[in-house]
């Protein structure tokens, strides 16, 4: 099964926390802090795997998920680092933030392999917060949290020539000719449905790669049959050969045939249709005696616009040569640039985001008691690391609020002395400051 489309969760490792401790020997009863620093919580990475050529194995698991790095320990020891989880992706897989859409990696061309969620850093142990007026700090800090993100994976299949055509065009015999693939072939709509990718060999190390794309149909822009599976692929090519049935067994038209797929791709992505693009007049060896002449119809029709028809038999060869040749001297001719999509999430932004400014709000319950609420991340990850409990780290965190202007903001915000202040599940109650303090009683 060809699976160009997959939905997956993705988390890196949380950082460890840097650890408590001090140091206690023999002879030695009042040594200093020596708690160790955590581990560094594990990456993500996507990298390309030539191996590979679908999404499939990501239909079936949908959590990924890096190691936690490991706490540090006791003299000094710092924690493991987490082990990073590598995603293996066929090349032009395009990764996205699931709710906004945007590009978080494009695996074509030179990217190869992009970390996109990095792990936390490890916390520092309680050695790091020694000073000379506090020697036996009873806090260590807490590892950076993980990040973790909704991701859709999608498969834009990266070829030199994109061959289209409607079903039962004859693409999959052209492609079984021209190239060693072996796409399965039957004479009933949507024989394929299946992306086949094959390389011509013209000699002389001349060749390029030929992608057959599922047949279209009308309404294919609009989501109709499967048609956003089949035109995704289509942006990465840089030539198109439209494969035309000229037989018309099932009574198409094939100059009506042309308009009608090239009304769905400009519907689609109008920048398809500035590619280079030739026709392919297939089955000359059943239609060269139509009275109508439909080679002649579609030279007439799109000769004129530039696009030059090649009269062929993908069964018997005929034609297929000069065809394949002058397609090399378009590609000859077309720039190399392929379409590439551009970062525009940048997960790192949600690390940064931990810096966001605090709120005080008021809410009021049942018996009219006024509570201050006081959130932001920075508020949340200082309570984290603190050891409220003990006397030291209690007096750490009420220097903390006058150094951010927490205490300040209080009371401009109309908090007075014994009213209750609540900072992610704790409750203070609120005492002016003596002068020869600077922090609240708790």
């Amino acid at each position: 099964m060809f699976a160009d489309f997959a939905r997956i969760h993705i988390k890196s490792g949380k950082g460890g926390d840097g650890h408590v401790s001090f140091r206690r020997e023999k002879f030695v009863p009042a040594g200093g802090p020596d708690g160790g620093d955590g581990g560094r919580g594990g990456d993500v990475i996507l990298e390309v795997d030539p191996a590979m050529n679908t999404l499939f194995i990501y239909k079936h698991r949908y959590q990924f998920r890096a190691g936690d790095g490991e706490e540090g320990g006791k003299k000094r020891c710092h924690g493991k680092d987490g082990a990073s989880i590598t995603l293996k992706v066929p090349e032009g897989t395009i990764l996205r933030e699931e709710h906004s859409g945007k590009v978080i990696a494009d695996m074509s061309g030179d990217n190869r392999r992009q970390v996109i969620l990095r792990g936390g850093r490890g916390g520092r142990g309680n050695m790091n917060f020694a000073t000379p007026t506090n020697q036996a700090p009873q806090y260590g800090e807490p590892g950076r949290p993980a990040l973790e993100l909704d991701c859709t994976m999608e498969l834009k299949l990266v070829a030199d020539v994109g061959l289209i055509g409607f079903p039962n065009a004859g693409k999959s015999t052209f492609l079984s000719r021209v190239t060693r693939a072996d796409p399965k072939i039957a004479n009933y709509p949507f024989t394929t449905i299946n992306p086949n990718l094959g390389v011509v060999d013209l000699g002389d190390g001349r060749g390029f790669v030929i992608a057959d794309m599922p047949g279209l149909i009308e309404g294919a822009s609009e989501g109709v049959g499967l048609g956003f599976q089949f035109l995704r692929h289509i942006e990465r090519t840089r030539v198109l050969i439209h494969l035309v049935d000229t037989a018309s067994f099932d009574g198409r038209d094939p100059v009506e045939d042309v308009r009608t797929i090239n009304r769905e791709l400009e519907k689609y992505n109008p920048e398809i249709l500035k590619k280079p693009m030739v026709i392919a007049a297939n089955k000359i060896d059943v239609s060269g005696n139509l009275p109508d002449d439909p080679v002649r119809r579609l030279r007439e029709a799109f000769e004129p616009e530039g696009l030059r028809v090649y009269p062929i038999s993908a069964v018997t060869g005929e034609g297929v040569r000069p065809l394949l040749e002058d397609v090399r001297k378009l590609l000859d001719t077309t720039a190399k640039d392929r379409l590439y999509y551009e970062q525009e999430f940048f997960p790192e932004d949600m690390i940064a985001s931990s810096d966001l400014p605090y709120t005080i709000t008021t809410e009021e319950d049942h018996a009219g008691t006024v509570r201050y609420v006081v959130e932001g991340p920075k508020i949340d990850r200082m309570l984290s690391y603190t050891n409220l409990d003990s006397e030291k780290g209690f007096r750490y965190f009420q220097q903390f609020l006058k150094r951010a202007g927490i205490s300040d903001a209080l009371r401009k915000a109309g908090v007075r002395e014994g009213d209750t202040v609540r900072m992610y599940g704790h409750e203070f109650t609120f005492y002016e400051e003596e002068e020869e303090t600077d922090e609240s009683d708790k």
